[in-house]
């Protein structure tokens, strides 16, 4: 199959050529007076634990980084629900990863690229991140334990980590050790009372999130 030759003009769902074979997306569309000259590629979590596109927190992701003026395109990873192939340990996914930003540099010419994951979508989008001109990673509750974070080359652009204190999935010491170690630093927000899922606190992460990248968006698109 053969990616669509123009980007989308209207929200909506997608369908992308990637290494392992079809790639099931979604692209989210800013209001048209609040367009930026930006992408954002979010993605989920661990998709041997039920993780996929429609996840809340990566839902959550996706609407604050829309609301900010970026197009925003999320994605099943290989073998989670219409995307062909099967899981990677990272290594694919972040593939994945590279073959949507190749053709977003096609479609959307000039536009930053923003990358954000949660929990293995953070360590994917990371990943990834080594071989991308990316202008802003956000990483959710990264999963440090479980991936090599630490064996990342530190990618040359703002990185925003957000982590809850009571992550009952990811050890938050664990991802503040690490995350003392990044130099340049990355920028850690420690959010109290906060399980991994962000349960009654996805409208706090929307707040943190917009917040810490709104000094750093794209030019407004040209009408």
């Amino acid at each position: 199959m053969a990616a669509p030759e123009r980007f989308p003009a209207q929200s909506g769902e997608l369908t992308l050529a990637g290494p392992a074979g079809a790639i099931e997306a979604l692209v989210e569309l800013p209001e048209p007076d609040k367009a930026r000259a930006g992408t954002a590629i979010v993605c989920h979590p661990h998709p041997l634990h039920e993780g996929t596109m429609h996840n809340k927190v990566v839902t959550m992701t996706a609407r604050s980084l829309r609301e900010l003026g970026l197009a925003v395109l999320r994605f099943n990873f290989r073998g989670v629900g219409e995307s062909a192939g099967s899981y990677d340990n990272g290594a694919g996914e972040a593939e994945d990863v590279r073959a949507i930003a190749a053709w977003l540099e096609e479609v959307r010419p000039g536009d930053q690229l923003w990358l954000a994951g949660f929990s293995f979508g953070a360590y994917v989008a990371a990943r990834a991140a080594q071989d991308l001109p990316v202008r802003q990673l956000v990483s959710i509750g990264p999963a440090v334990e479980n991936f090599d974070m630490a064996g990342l080359r530190r990618p040359d652009c703002p990185w925003l980590v957000i982590q809850g204190e009571e992550d009952e999935v990811v050890s938050p010491q664990a991802v503040f050790d690490w995350a003392a170690t990044v130099r340049p630093p990355v920028q850690l927000i420690r959010m109290p009372e906060t399980g991994h899922f962000f349960h009654r606190r996805l409208m706090d992460l929307r707040g943190a999130l917009k917040n810490a990248v709104k000094g750093n968006l794209p030019p407004l698109r040209d009408a």
